[in-house]
């Protein structure tokens, strides 16, 4: 039996859920289109604006989502972006502010996902509590990192999906994760094969080796090859108005946020014009 197949029974014997989240999120859909609306840092965090307050994050975030909504993006994910330096592990605050803002932000026209830099757990529990589509999260290998050495544990974040009876929330795995390298030999190729099988991804993410940076596209057409057709593979970073013709001969959509803002810079607000301008790029328009 080989890895397609495996893939395949695997799907069929989930009970009690879709065995196609990623497809039931973009029934209609060939390759989606996600667009990040960053969250200014949040309470807490060296750089929140206590001045704006977390009515401000608000006020930012539902402006942007508005444009990315507009721009015809397919869906968009919510991320606290700015929250450097990262941690591991989130706190209390963070957790809640977070889902306050979500909640307050979310798209009525579109599904919407959640990413928390770096908690898988949390990000899993802001969904629940915002009823988001999906989350994007680093679940498995163990990484030398700028947050120091990280071990993230897909077992348990499977579990505590089943757990909270939120099978319906697709986690989609970064196996190259930004500002990281592994500790491993393994190349992405060998790690997306093995990741496929033995961590039950509803979407697999290649990234470049930070926000904004792609990866190279034989990376991304490598790691295409090697996993199952049933199994989607997102470009996750370095998507441009410019390069995403190329990558999308392979991927089977991306995640796109720093080449959207003013300037291309990632922290800055969304341009409405960038964003207008990739959607089309990215349709062939």
């Amino acid at each position: 039996m080989d890895v397609s197949e495996i893939v395949q029974q695997d799907a069929r014997s989930r009970p009690g859920v879709s065995p196609d989240r990623f497809h039931n999120i973009f029934p209609s859909v060939t390759k989606p289109l996600i667009a990040m609306a960053h969250i200014p840092a949040l309470p807490g965090t060296p750089l929140y604006a206590e001045a704006e307050g977390v009515r401000g994050l608000s006020r930012q975030v539902r402006r942007d989502v508005s444009v990315l909504v507009d721009a015809g993006f397919d869906a968009v994910m919510f991320c606290n972006e700015n929250d450097r330096p990262y941690t591991l592990k989130a706190d209390l605050v963070s957790a809640a502010v977070m889902a306050r803002v979500v909640s307050e932000c979310a798209p009525d026209s579109v599904p919407f996902g959640v990413d928390y830099l770096w908690d898988a757990e949390c990000a899993l529990g802001v969904a629940v509590a915002t009823e988001a589509r999906f989350i994007r999260e680093v679940a498995t290998g163990v990484w030398e990192s700028d947050m120091g050495l990280w071990s993230p544990d897909a077992a348990a974040l499977l579990r505590q999906r089943r757990g909270l009876a939120a099978g319906e929330v697709a986690i989609f795995m970064n196996i190259t994760p930004e500002f990281a390298s592994s500790g491993g030999r393994r190349s992405p190729t060998e790690v997306a094969r093995s990741v496929a099988v033995s961590s039950l991804p509803d979407a697999i993410l290649v990234s470049g080796p930070m926000a904004g940076a792609e990866p190279s596209l034989s990376t991304l057409s490598d790691v295409r090859g090697a996993v199952p057709p049933e199994v989607p593979v997102l470009l996750n970073t370095g998507a441009r108005a410019d390069n995403i013709a190329d990558f999308l001969q392979f991927a089977d959509g991306c995640i796109v946020g720093s080449s959207l803002k003013v300037d291309g810079y990632t922290w800055n607000p969304v341009d409405a014009g960038r964003a207008t301008a990739f959607v089309r790029a990215a349709r062939g328009g």
